[in-house]
């Protein structure tokens, strides 16, 4: 595509996934929501809704099965509990991701051990987690960003060459897959996120998925207060939270899964008539997917390379801006590791745990070792992405990143 071609573009409104234009909430949530509302039942130890949503996802992921929680936090918070980590033990994850992925480690005691990601991807790769497994290592965390799977068949292969479990993050990854299965399903335990923006909305909430029949108990547990529902001698059999989900979300998301496939296949269609549109524009590359690999676009990531666009992400996600299109230079500002809950060790008190208990190598995050994520980072620019877009949006959003890489291109001159 040619940016000098280009007439000057009008604003268009982008539906948003923030309110009503970019979601698929309507009259079916309403009329669970005054079912769940007359029951007069609304704790999902009693009502049907919850159970019902975990019984029609783990049918959605061909999972054994699926467990409804509170949050996206709550379900990483939930998996890294069932694998029941010992102070000091050390989780292997990216600095690309949202802190509720991070901070359920430390609250079990354990390390947080950063691998460096690719930057085409943003994601961890087998080749990034290997120098970071250590004799201390209990799991691996696979964040699959903006909904972009990671390599999964090596990464598996060197998970189970060490017997080590692997977590995989797909709160922004609803019916991604790598070969024929979903992820969430080829590492150990899955973990979902339905919070206002994802894929299916319940404002908050979250799933957890397992084929593993002890994992999946322990995780029901976890959720419950360690309270066992129905066993005949029950008793809070270990440390644990409330982390249930409300039969008002469950109402809601039990309207809203029907509508996945449909979301995932909109979304699908729509940012490869993007990246068609953005083909050969210079300085800029859309996203990257292994082969067997199928992204489900909870974001639109562009790698924008500021030796060729000047001022790159940022400046464009400047320009952007004034034309309406609210994109996400950096993703992030800055790696997980460099914010101050890192850096400080502002934990427990004064304590500093359970960093106190580490490997001084895992706290080592100079800059020298990442350069895989601050790379990523440095190019990155998110566009905002949604069920709601068509054709007219996507062409508005292609016109508009070509016209900005032109626009920063004649400045320079």
């Amino acid at each position: 595509m040619n940016p000098n071609t280009l007439s000057p573009t009008q604003l268009v409104a982008l539906p948003s996934d923030q309110e009503a234009s970019g979601r698929t909430l309507g009259d079916e949530e309403i009329a669970l929501l005054a079912e769940a509302i007359h029951s007069g039942t609304l704790t999902s130890t009693k009502g049907p809704f919850v159970k019902r949503l975990e019984k029609q996802f783990a049918e959605t992921l061909r999972v054994k099965h699926a467990h409804a929680c509170a949050s996206g936090t709550a379900a990483v918070h939930t998996a890294i509990a069932a694998l029941n980590p010992d102070p000091g033990d050390e989780i292997v994850t990216s600095a690309i991701t949202d802190m509720g992925a991070l901070t359920p480690i430390i609250y079990q005691g354990a390390i947080p051990v950063f691998a460096d990601v690719a930057p085409r991807t943003c994601n961890i790769t087998a080749e990034s987690i290997a120098p970071c497994l250590s004799d201390r290592t209990k799991a691996i965390i696979v964040t699959h960003l903006f909904g972009n799977p990671c390599d999964m068949p090596e990464i598996v292969e060197l998970a189970r060459s060490r017997n080590i479990p692997i977590i995989e993050d797909c709160a922004q990854a609803f019916l991604a897959r790598y070969g024929e299965k979903y992820l969430g399903t080829l590492g150990t335990i899955g973990c979902f996120s339905l919070q206002q923006g994802k894929h299916i909305t319940t404002g908050e909430g979250g799933l957890v998925v397992t084929n593993d029949e002890a994992l999946a108990r322990r995780m029901y547990l976890y959720i419950n207060k360690a309270w066992g529902y129905g066993d005949p001698r029950p008793d809070h059999y270990f440390l644990a939270l409330n982390y249930r989900m409300s039969e008002l979300q469950g109402a809601v998301a039990v309207a809203q899964l029907p509508k996945l496939e449909g979301v995932v296949r909109n979304r699908i269609g729509t940012a490869a008539h993007l990246t068609e549109r953005l083909r050969g524009l210079v300085g800029v590359e859309t996203p990257w997917v292994y082969p067997n690999g199928v992204h489900t676009f909870w974001k639109y990531c562009l790698r924008v390379d500021g030796k060729l666009v000047p001022g790159g992400a940022v400046a464009m996600g400047k320009i952007l801006g004034q034309k309406g299109i609210a994109s996400a230079p950096r993703y992030i500002q800055k790696p997980a590791f460099m914010c101050e809950v890192f850096q400080k060790q502002r934990t427990f008190g004064n304590s500093h745990y359970p960093f106190n208990l580490a490997r001084p190598e895992v706290l080592d995050y100079s800059p020298s070792r990442f350069p895989g994520t601050f790379s990523a980072l440095d190019g990155a620019l998110v566009l905002p992405w949604n069920e709601r877009y068509t054709e007219e949006h996507v062409d508005y959003i292609a016109e508009a990143v070509c016209q900005t890489v032109d626009q920063l291109a004649r400045e320079q001159q």
